[in-house]
Protein backbone atom coordinates (compact mmCIF):
# COMPACT_ATOMS: atom_id res chain seq x y z
CA UNK A 1 0.00 0.00 0.00
CA UNK A 2 1.77 3.65 -0.79
CA UNK A 3 2.18 5.82 1.71
CA UNK A 4 -1.12 6.89 3.68
CA UNK A 5 0.30 9.67 5.65
CA UNK A 6 3.84 11.37 6.83
CA UNK A 7 5.48 11.86 9.85
CA UNK A 8 7.50 14.75 10.33
CA UNK A 9 9.35 16.37 13.52
CA UNK A 10 10.09 15.82 16.83
CA UNK A 11 8.01 13.65 18.87
CA UNK A 12 9.54 14.20 22.48
CA UNK A 13 7.25 17.20 23.48
CA UNK A 14 3.92 17.43 24.56
CA UNK A 15 2.30 19.78 21.31
CA UNK A 16 1.53 17.95 18.07
CA UNK A 17 -0.87 19.01 14.93
CA UNK A 18 -2.35 17.58 12.25
CA UNK A 19 -3.66 17.74 8.93
CA UNK A 20 -5.79 14.91 8.21
CA UNK A 21 -7.69 16.75 5.20
CA UNK A 22 -4.68 17.94 3.64
CA UNK A 23 -4.31 14.54 1.24
CA UNK A 24 -5.25 14.78 -2.57
CA UNK A 25 -3.94 11.36 -3.73
CA UNK A 26 -6.02 8.60 -4.60
CA UNK A 27 -5.01 4.92 -4.71
CA UNK A 28 -5.16 3.76 -8.31
CA UNK A 29 -8.19 1.77 -8.44
CA UNK A 30 -10.08 4.53 -6.17
CA UNK A 31 -9.17 7.41 -8.84
CA UNK A 32 -10.80 4.91 -11.86
CA UNK A 33 -13.84 4.47 -9.96
CA UNK A 34 -14.00 8.44 -9.28
CA UNK A 35 -15.89 10.57 -11.73
CA UNK A 36 -15.99 13.93 -9.43
CA UNK A 37 -13.77 16.17 -10.72
CA UNK A 38 -10.55 16.80 -9.33
CA UNK A 39 -11.16 21.03 -8.84
CA UNK A 40 -14.13 20.07 -7.11
CA UNK A 41 -12.38 17.36 -4.99
CA UNK A 42 -9.93 19.78 -4.70
CA UNK A 43 -12.10 22.38 -3.24
CA UNK A 44 -13.79 20.14 -0.49
CA UNK A 45 -10.26 18.68 0.64
CA UNK A 46 -8.43 21.30 2.90
CA UNK A 47 -5.12 21.99 1.03
CA UNK A 48 -2.16 24.40 2.54
CA UNK A 49 -3.20 22.95 6.67
CA UNK A 50 0.15 21.21 6.66
CA UNK A 51 1.37 24.92 5.99
CA UNK A 52 -0.81 26.30 8.73
CA UNK A 53 0.47 24.18 11.37
CA UNK A 54 4.01 23.66 10.05
CA UNK A 55 5.40 25.10 13.62
CA UNK A 56 4.60 22.37 15.55
CA UNK A 57 7.33 20.47 16.51
CA UNK A 58 5.73 17.25 15.64
CA UNK A 59 3.31 16.51 12.94
CA UNK A 60 1.04 14.29 11.34
CA UNK A 61 0.33 15.39 7.24
CA UNK A 62 -2.06 12.60 5.57
CA UNK A 63 -1.64 12.29 2.08
CA UNK A 64 -4.62 10.57 1.11
CA UNK A 65 -8.19 12.80 -0.07
CA UNK A 66 -10.94 12.93 2.27
CA UNK A 67 -12.65 11.42 -1.32
CA UNK A 68 -11.01 8.04 -1.07
CA UNK A 69 -11.50 8.03 3.00
CA UNK A 70 -12.45 10.81 5.59
CA UNK A 71 -10.07 10.65 8.67
CA UNK A 72 -11.96 12.84 10.54
CA UNK A 73 -15.52 10.71 10.44
CA UNK A 74 -16.33 7.62 12.49
CA UNK A 75 -15.00 4.36 10.44
CA UNK A 76 -18.45 3.52 9.93
CA UNK A 77 -19.41 6.49 7.70
CA UNK A 78 -15.41 7.00 6.58
CA UNK A 79 -15.83 5.84 2.66
CA UNK A 80 -18.46 8.45 1.37
CA UNK A 81 -20.89 6.09 -1.05
CA UNK A 82 -23.31 8.14 -1.92
CA UNK A 83 -24.16 12.08 -2.68
CA UNK A 84 -25.79 12.80 0.46
CA UNK A 85 -22.28 11.48 2.25
CA UNK A 86 -20.26 14.46 0.97
CA UNK A 87 -22.77 17.97 0.11
CA UNK A 88 -24.96 15.97 -2.58
CA UNK A 89 -21.11 15.94 -4.98
CA UNK A 90 -21.41 12.54 -7.05
CA UNK A 91 -18.25 11.28 -6.92
CA UNK A 92 -18.73 6.94 -7.77
CA UNK A 93 -18.66 5.94 -11.61
CA UNK A 94 -20.87 2.71 -9.73
CA UNK A 95 -23.77 3.16 -7.75
CA UNK A 96 -23.23 1.53 -5.10
CA UNK A 97 -19.25 1.69 -4.89
CA UNK A 98 -18.07 -1.76 -4.55
CA UNK A 99 -17.08 -3.26 -1.17
CA UNK A 100 -13.63 -4.61 -2.31
CA UNK A 101 -12.84 -0.65 -2.52
CA UNK A 102 -14.47 0.55 0.33
CA UNK A 103 -12.67 -2.23 2.28
CA UNK A 104 -9.45 -1.20 1.03
CA UNK A 105 -10.26 2.34 1.77
CA UNK A 106 -11.11 1.24 5.55
CA UNK A 107 -7.61 -0.04 5.55
CA UNK A 108 -5.87 3.26 4.91
CA UNK A 109 -7.99 4.54 8.17
CA UNK A 110 -6.67 1.45 9.96
CA UNK A 111 -3.16 1.92 9.03
CA UNK A 112 -3.57 5.94 9.74
CA UNK A 113 -5.16 5.55 13.17
CA UNK A 114 -2.90 2.64 14.31
CA UNK A 115 0.18 4.69 13.56
CA UNK A 116 -1.31 7.89 15.43
CA UNK A 117 -1.91 5.86 18.21
CA UNK A 118 1.86 4.04 18.21
CA UNK A 119 3.26 8.00 18.38
CA UNK A 120 0.27 9.28 20.70
CA UNK A 121 0.79 6.53 23.39
CA UNK A 122 4.05 7.16 23.90
CA UNK A 123 3.13 10.99 24.39
CA UNK A 124 0.67 10.47 26.71
CA UNK A 125 2.66 8.18 28.34
CA UNK A 126 5.18 11.12 29.53
CA UNK A 127 2.25 13.61 30.31
CA UNK A 128 -1.05 15.66 28.93
CA UNK A 129 -0.91 16.76 26.02
CA UNK A 130 -2.43 18.68 23.32
CA UNK A 131 -3.52 17.87 19.27
CA UNK A 132 -3.83 21.15 16.86
CA UNK A 133 -6.00 19.29 14.85
CA UNK A 134 -5.61 22.03 11.98
CA UNK A 135 -8.63 22.25 8.66
CA UNK A 136 -10.05 24.98 6.98
CA UNK A 137 -13.52 25.45 5.32
CA UNK A 138 -15.49 27.21 2.37
CA UNK A 139 -17.12 30.48 2.38
CA UNK A 140 -18.00 31.27 -0.83
CA UNK A 141 -20.07 28.11 -1.88
CA UNK A 142 -22.68 29.95 -3.98
CA UNK A 143 -19.70 30.69 -6.65
CA UNK A 144 -16.47 32.59 -7.34
CA UNK A 145 -18.06 36.00 -7.71
CA UNK A 146 -20.77 35.63 -5.13
CA UNK A 147 -20.58 37.25 -1.84
CA UNK A 148 -18.99 35.49 0.68
CA UNK A 149 -20.72 33.99 3.45
CA UNK A 150 -21.86 35.98 6.82
CA UNK A 151 -19.24 36.91 8.83
CA UNK A 152 -21.68 36.61 12.19
CA UNK A 153 -21.65 32.94 11.02
CA UNK A 154 -18.27 32.59 9.93
CA UNK A 155 -15.90 32.99 11.92
CA UNK A 156 -12.04 33.65 10.37
CA UNK A 157 -10.86 30.62 13.12
CA UNK A 158 -13.56 28.30 14.00
CA UNK A 159 -12.55 26.44 17.40
CA UNK A 160 -13.92 23.28 18.36
CA UNK A 161 -14.35 21.97 21.23
CA UNK A 162 -17.31 19.67 22.14
CA UNK A 163 -15.82 17.22 23.86
CA UNK A 164 -13.24 18.97 25.93
CA UNK A 165 -12.61 17.70 28.89
CA UNK A 166 -13.23 20.95 31.52
CA UNK A 167 -10.19 20.16 32.98
CA UNK A 168 -8.36 21.77 29.90
CA UNK A 169 -10.04 24.70 30.05
CA UNK A 170 -7.37 27.09 31.63
CA UNK A 171 -5.49 25.64 28.13
CA UNK A 172 -8.61 26.26 25.99
CA UNK A 173 -8.64 29.96 27.40
CA UNK A 174 -4.59 30.16 27.22
CA UNK A 175 -5.06 29.44 23.15
CA UNK A 176 -8.08 31.79 22.52
CA UNK A 177 -7.00 34.87 23.68
CA UNK A 178 -3.43 34.21 22.14
CA UNK A 179 -4.78 33.63 19.10
CA UNK A 180 -7.22 36.44 18.97
CA UNK A 181 -4.36 38.81 20.01
CA UNK A 182 -2.58 38.39 17.14
CA UNK A 183 -2.43 40.67 13.71
CA UNK A 184 -2.93 38.83 10.83
CA UNK A 185 -3.69 41.10 7.80
CA UNK A 186 -3.46 44.07 9.59
CA UNK A 187 -6.37 43.12 12.02
CA UNK A 188 -6.04 40.20 15.04
CA UNK A 189 -8.08 37.79 13.99
CA UNK A 190 -11.48 36.75 14.25
CA UNK A 191 -11.53 33.65 16.49
CA UNK A 192 -14.74 31.58 17.89
CA UNK A 193 -16.02 29.10 19.51
CA UNK A 194 -17.99 25.89 18.64
CA UNK A 195 -19.58 28.23 16.17
CA UNK A 196 -19.85 26.34 13.24
CA UNK A 197 -17.86 22.76 14.20
CA UNK A 198 -17.39 21.23 17.12
CA UNK A 199 -14.83 18.90 16.47
CA UNK A 200 -15.34 15.48 15.04
CA UNK A 201 -13.54 11.97 14.88
CA UNK A 202 -9.92 12.37 15.49
CA UNK A 203 -11.06 14.97 18.65
CA UNK A 204 -13.46 12.07 19.66
CA UNK A 205 -10.67 9.80 18.97
CA UNK A 206 -8.51 11.73 21.16
CA UNK A 207 -10.48 12.26 24.34
CA UNK A 208 -11.49 8.66 24.37
CA UNK A 209 -8.55 6.92 24.20
CA UNK A 210 -6.48 9.56 26.29
CA UNK A 211 -9.44 10.95 28.63
CA UNK A 212 -7.76 13.49 31.12
CA UNK A 213 -4.62 13.31 29.38
CA UNK A 214 -5.25 14.59 25.88
CA UNK A 215 -7.30 17.16 24.29
CA UNK A 216 -7.48 17.96 20.80
CA UNK A 217 -8.39 21.25 19.39
CA UNK A 218 -10.60 20.99 16.58
CA UNK A 219 -9.04 24.50 14.26
CA UNK A 220 -11.08 25.46 11.42
CA UNK A 221 -9.12 28.26 9.51
CA UNK A 222 -11.63 30.27 6.68
CA UNK A 223 -10.29 29.99 3.40
CA UNK A 224 -9.28 33.70 3.52
CA UNK A 225 -5.74 32.37 2.21
CA UNK A 226 -6.62 31.37 -0.74
CA UNK A 227 -9.40 31.39 -3.80
CA UNK A 228 -11.00 28.23 -2.72
CA UNK A 229 -12.68 28.11 -6.45
CA UNK A 230 -9.01 28.13 -8.07
CA UNK A 231 -6.76 26.59 -5.46
CA UNK A 232 -4.29 29.58 -5.09
CA UNK A 233 -2.95 30.34 -2.40
CA UNK A 234 -2.26 34.00 -1.00
CA UNK A 235 1.37 32.87 0.68
CA UNK A 236 1.98 35.77 2.69
CA UNK A 237 -1.68 34.95 4.29
CA UNK A 238 -0.86 31.73 4.87
CA UNK A 239 2.79 32.34 7.05
CA UNK A 240 1.15 35.19 8.69
CA UNK A 241 -1.68 32.28 9.99
CA UNK A 242 1.16 30.01 10.41
CA UNK A 243 2.74 32.48 12.87
CA UNK A 244 0.02 33.41 14.65
CA UNK A 245 -1.03 29.97 15.30
CA UNK A 246 2.94 29.18 16.68
CA UNK A 247 2.34 31.93 19.00
CA UNK A 248 -0.19 30.12 20.75
CA UNK A 249 2.79 27.04 21.24
CA UNK A 250 4.50 28.73 24.47
CA UNK A 251 1.12 29.74 26.21
CA UNK A 252 -0.70 26.64 25.62
CA UNK A 253 2.80 24.54 27.33
CA UNK A 254 2.55 26.63 30.29
CA UNK A 255 -1.11 25.63 30.83
CA UNK A 256 -0.13 21.85 30.37
CA UNK A 257 2.66 22.48 32.71
CA UNK A 258 0.35 23.74 35.12
CA UNK A 259 -1.87 20.76 34.57
CA UNK A 260 0.70 18.63 35.61
CA UNK A 261 1.34 20.12 38.85
CA UNK A 262 -2.20 20.00 39.70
Amino acid sequence: MPPTHDIHGDWSGQLVATAIHQGHELRPEIAAAMILEEAVRLREEDPFTDVIGAAAPARVVARRSRFEVDLNRPRETAVYRTPEDCWGLEVWRADPLEEELVAGSLQVYDAFYADLARHLDEVAARGPFVVYDVHSYNHRRDGADADEADVEENPEVNLGTGTVDERFAPLVQAFSRTLRAQQVQGHHLDVRENVKFEGRALAWWVHERYAGVGVCLALEFKKTFMDEWTGQPDRQHLQELADALAATHAPVLDALRTLERR
